[in-house]
């Protein structure tokens, strides 16, 4: 570390003797330089963070430079303290001095006429040089260290775990949409702190776009966020709690190098992931071709076994490719495949991803598509042997599917029946079609209500004829017309169901 003004004041061959109140908060301030003027206005030369030395020339020209708004300027400039040595231009140093320094809170101590300005400058260089050189030691071994953990098998996780055993803070990483990656580390999230963190991750990868953002947390200190990949291409966000105050240049460098390491990894994924998609959409071909053993053997060995009986299926709509959204679902879906145990198989098949869950087990999907705004549909309960039939149901459930109700389940396609299976297709437009040619200007009057009513008493005459007010043989001549005008032949259950169909569709 640099030496403080504790330090600096402690150290007997200088015999530095304060005058002024100093503070302890002041004391333990590091001193990052040095240096000696005599100017009235020696600021623009200086940074903030140092220590000034002066014989106090100034002070006894023939015309003196004020001296509150001198020790203004210093206080201003962020100067944390001022050396005034005796015995050279002053004897001691002016009430008036001690009086400003006092009262503008500004450490003010004597420099013996024995003590050179250089020694001081000197010690303070010196402490300085060498913290920068153990800060550079230290960021070079915990380099060294990352780089090693991204050689082992598990890089990535390996990686974060180094970070945060080096930066002695908690280290995060979320995937592109948002959610967390869960890779064991020693230290979590505070609680408090999460909802304002993933608030924040989710607003910087909506910017989709590279970018450092540091917050900062009342009573928690600050957290610095930094995207993963390419503009227009996020992998994710690193996200490191840096407790009370920044990270200084060491951390930095390290945090730097470990998304680098972290890019790097998840660029050279890329190929990976490819052949993973491909070779679940093969293992997804056998199931579907009954072809259980290779499946489940290839499924195992690479991400663990496949869900058990009863199942459901589920049918999910890619989102756009451009926009990222298609890649970000298939991570989310990766990470839950991989945390779940065999609690959940994925696959594409064409430009829909299907999922197969237990029948109870899908809490963690329908909460994920959630967060994705993803169109699914989904199955019947269903097993193994019936995988072929429940992709089907899930793909008509999808097809029911929207904005505002964007899971559709098959059970309630099962439950409305197959007229109300209809409604949600093109059903009724056929219908009125077909009901057309009983409305010709040329066709008798009522055929419509007469077909409603007589269908209604199951086609028996005399309680149609009763319920229209007509006589029997009236009734039947208007449903003999009624299927000259649909070239229909009325006499058979078939036609009558069809025209039964069509008149409840264009009710």
């Amino acid at each position: 570390m640099p030496a403080t003004l504790r330090v600096l004041l402690n150290e007997s061959r200088f015999d530095l003797r304060p005058v002024s109140g100093v503070d302890d908060a002041l004391l333990a301030q590091d001193v990052l330089w040095a240096h000696n003027s005599d100017l009235p206005d020696p600021t623009p030369w200086l940074d903030s963070g140092g220590l000034l030395l002066t014989d106090g020339v100034q002070f006894g020209a023939p015309e003196p430079t004020p001296v509150r708004p001198y020790v203004q300027r210093l206080v201003d400039h962020g100067l944390l303290a001022l050396g005034f040595a005796t015995g050279i231009v002053h004897d001691r140093i002016p009430d008036d001095l001690i009086d400003a320094a006092t009262a503008q809170g500004l450490p003010l101590f004597e420099v013996p006429r024995e003590t050179p300005f250089m020694g001081i400058i000197r010690f303070i260089s010196d402490a300085v040089a060498d913290d920068d050189r153990q800060m550079l030691e230290r960021s070079l071994r915990a380099q060294r260290s990352v780089a090693r953990a991204a050689l082992r098998p598990d890089g990535l996780a390996e990686i974060l775990r180094e970070l945060e055993h080096s930066l002695g803070c908690w280290v995060a990483l979320f995937d592109a949409a948002g959610a967390r990656v869960r890779v064991p580390t020693r230290r979590e999230i505070p609680r408090s702190l999460a909802p304002e963190i993933e608030d924040a991750v989710a607003s910087t990868l909506a910017r989709n776009r590279t970018a450092a953002v540091r917050l900062s947390i009342a009573g928690s200190g600050e957290v610095t966020l930094q995207t993963l990949g390419q503009r227009g291409d996020l992998r994710g966000i690193l996200a490191v709690g840096t407790g009370t105050g920044a990270l200084d240049r060491a951390r930095a460098d390290l945090v730097d190098a470990v998304i680098a390491l972290a890019s790097i990894a998840l660029e050279q994924s890329r190929t990976l992931d490819e052949a993973r998609r491909r070779l679940r959409s093969g293992v997804l071909e056998l199931l579907m071709a009954g072809i259980t053993g290779v499946a489940e053997r290839t499924v195992s060995q690479v991400w663990g076994p496949l869900p058990t009986d009863p199942l459901r299926v589920g049918c999910i709509r890619l989102p756009d490719e451009e926009d990222g959204g298609a890649a970000a679902l298939r991570s989310a879906l990766e990470l839950l495949a991989v945390e779940s145990h065999g609690g959940v198989f994925f696959a594409e098949r064409g430009d829909r991803l299907v999922t197969i869950t237990p029948a109870d087990g899908r809490t963690e999907l329908l909460s994920l598509l959630e967060r994705h705004h993803a169109l699914a549909g989904f199955s019947a309960v269903t097993t193994w042997d019936g995988l072929t039939e429940a992709i089907t149901e899930s793909e008509r459930a999808l097809a029911r599917a929207t904005t505002q109700q964007p899971l559709s389940e098959f059970d309630d396609i099962a439950r409305v029946g197959l007229l109300g299976h209809l409604e949600h297709t093109q059903a009724h437009d056929i219908a009125r079609r077909m009901l057309l040619p009983l409305q010709h200007p040329n066709a008798p009057a009522d055929l419509l209500r007469t077909l409603e009513v007589w269908l209604e008493h199951n086609g028996a005459w005399d309680p149609a004829a009763k319920a229209l007010g007509i006589h029997r043989h009236t009734l039947r001549s208007r449903v003999d017309a009624a299927g000259r005008l649909l070239a229909l032949d009325l006499d058979t259950f078939g036609a009558r169901a069809e025209v039964w169909s069509a008149l409840q569709l264009t009710r």
